[in-house]
């Protein structure tokens, strides 16, 4: 998604968002001014913290629906922008029913987008849709947002095959008046990789119709040299932490990726925290961004 070519159908989702404070929510003090990245600078680039971490629907390693856990997980990251992986909004027993993405972007006074992977009918007439997606929660003001369509193979069909549906999600936001792409993305978890292969070049071109600096965070379910990814390391640098992710308790491979555009950006560190509030580590990379 290129600043130059908003949508009138992505303009008046955006409109939506502001009146219904869905899509795009305000941190709950959005008139305080943006914190410098923790990272620090040098050479004359912009810095930024970024980070992945897929949530598991608020449930830890212990199975324990606990949103203050991953909040406290969170706030300790001091990332400036996070991308979400099985979030769940309003989508049943097992998180509460409640909006993950909402919640968390309000206690972390956070901006947030959320893009839909599954968007099903209320449970009760008058009621909230269903929802299960990724989401993106951003120090910085969001000043654009679109939800792609990539090949899947839904879990909510029985007798699925690959199509396009929603879920990868875009966001564009301003650092120090640079816009940033920003996408995050949750891949197949099958032991074949066939839908993976199809995702991967969804996504690269996608992602190739963008200039300046573009950051995918995401879950994989792939390891760095499986094939199927190789495509992706043509065009983007894995900021690689040098740790597994999962599983959270006592990991055993990496399959949660930050991956930056070459050219622009630089990886100045990465790491993965020890945690078990997930299923999944987290992943943390220091950036810097070329002006």
């Amino acid at each position: 998604m290129s600043l130059r070519r908003r949508s009138p159908h992505l303009t008046q989702l955006l409109l939506t968002a502001s009146l219904l404070g869905v899509l795009i929510a305000p941190p709950a003090a959005a008139a305080a001014p943006t914190p410098r990245s923790p990272s620090g600078g040098g050479g004359g680039g912009l810095p930024l913290r970024v980070a992945t971490y897929n949530i598991h629907a608020g449930a830890g390693m212990d199975g324990v629906f606990d949103l203050d856990r991953q909040t406290a997980e969170l706030r300790s990251l001091k990332a400036d922008v996070i991308g979400l992986q099985e979030v769940d909004r309003h989508w049943g027993a097992r998180s509460e029913w409640r909006d993950l993405a909402g919640e968390l972007a309000r206690r972390l006074r956070m901006h947030v987008s959320f893009a839909p992977i599954y968007s099903l009918d209320p449970a009760e007439p008058g009621g909230p849709r269903a929802e299960y997606g990724v989401a993106v929660l951003s120090r910085h003001r969001i000043v654009s947002a679109e939800n792609h369509e990539i090949t899947r193979l839904s879990t909510q069909d029985p007798n699925p095959v690959p199509a396009p549906a929603p879920g990868f999600g875009e966001v564009v936001v301003r650092v120090r008046g640079l816009p940033v792409h920003v996408y995050v993305t949750h891949l197949d978890y099958r032991p074949d990789p066939a839908v993976r292969v199809a995702q991967v070049a969804d996504t690269r071109r996608i992602m190739a119709q963008d200039r300046g600096p573009k950051i995918l965070l995401g879950d994989f379910n792939a390891e760095p040299a499986a094939p199927e990814l190789a495509p992706l390391w043509q065009e983007l640098t894995d900021a690689d932490p040098g740790a597994p992710t999962f599983p959270a308790q006592d990991p055993v491979k990496r399959i949660d990726f930050v991956a930056v555009s070459k050219g622009g950006t630089t990886v100045r560190k990465a790491w993965v925290p020890g945690s078990v509030a997930s299923d999944h580590r987290p992943v943390v990379a220091d950036l810097l961004l070329r002006k």
